[in-house]
């Protein structure tokens, strides 16, 4: 995969220890970890990955790139040209589904991984079925209503009630970046297909949860993970869909201490 197939905005951080790759929700941006870098970079390097369509990265015309498949050959692209032999994996949301993927496809890759609370990861057939019926509808209020068209969508960051103001602005500032033709590939081909509920048990590599125990839509995915992603390990906060940003300080405390219990320093050698 060449430069021109990444299609991905990401950017290497400085940090004290191994990578890890951090992957944001739909319609969010990097700004996802404005409350969580300063800690991470104390145990680990960061690299900000922004989804397709999001923040800086591109908007192909195509589908192809949307496929999670695809995202998974671009995160291992990423992975190569950064010279880097294996890394930790965060995924939040939309992205926590692909960064699961990602787990399942390249184990040999992935020292451990973390996540948070995602509808789509673990995503039942009932679900999904609802989101296939609907996805050209959501399609085709991205690609007529532009960019007035997304502020209509529930999860727009500016109708978030329980993030701080401030983390809340950043989001908000980087949603003028959103692309509505891509926002629409991804309704199409992207969400539909990002459940990896038949293959969770597969999970090979140990496997953090920070759980947003106040976000009731959650509760039956959290509960499968727990049923049946391997050795799970589980650290729940009183906080919603966005715990990183709601409970950063419970985040960040476990991110970090999981990063140091896992952490062999192998990661540097390149490939």
């Amino acid at each position: 995969m060449s430069d021109t197939d990444i299609h991905l905005h990401y950017e290497e951080l400085d940090g004290d220890g191994p990578h890890i790759m951090m992957l944001h929700g739909m319609l969010s941006s990097k700004a996802q970890w404005d409350l969580n870098i300063a800690a991470i970079q104390k145990v680990a390097r960061p690299v900000l990955v922004e989804l397709l369509a999001h923040g800086r990265s591109a908007a192909p015309e195509d589908a192809e790139p949307y496929d999670p498949e695809y995202y998974v050959g671009m995160f291992e692209a990423i992975r190569k040209k950064l010279g880097i032999e294996t890394w930790f994996i965060c995924g939040q949301s939309f992205g926590a589904s692909l960064t699961l993927r990602y787990a399942l496809r390249h184990p040999e890759r992935i020292i451990a991984q973390v996540f948070t609370n995602s509808s789509s990861a673990l995503a039942g057939e009932e679900y999904l079925k609802t989101y296939r019926s609907t996805a050209e509808e959501r399609a085709q209020l991205m690609e007529q209503g532009g960019k007035e068209g997304i502020k209509e969508l529930p999860i727009f960051p500016g109708r978030a009630k329980r993030l701080p103001i401030e983390a809340r602005d950043a989001l908000v500032r980087d949603a003028e970046l959103l692309q509505p033709r891509g926002l629409a590939q991804t309704f199409r081909y992207s969400s539909p297909y990002l459940s990896v509920r038949a293959e969770a048990a597969n999970t090979a590599v140990p496997t953090l949860l920070v759980h947003g125990a106040a976000e009731k839509r959650f509760q039956p995915n959290y509960e499968y993970a727990v049923a049946h992603i391997p050795n799970l390990r589980v650290v729940a906060a009183n906080a919603g869909h966005a715990v990183n940003i709601e409970a950063a300080d419970i985040f960040n405390e476990a991110i970090t201490a999981w990063i140091e219990e896992h952490n062999h320093d192998d990661s540097k050698d390149p490939i």
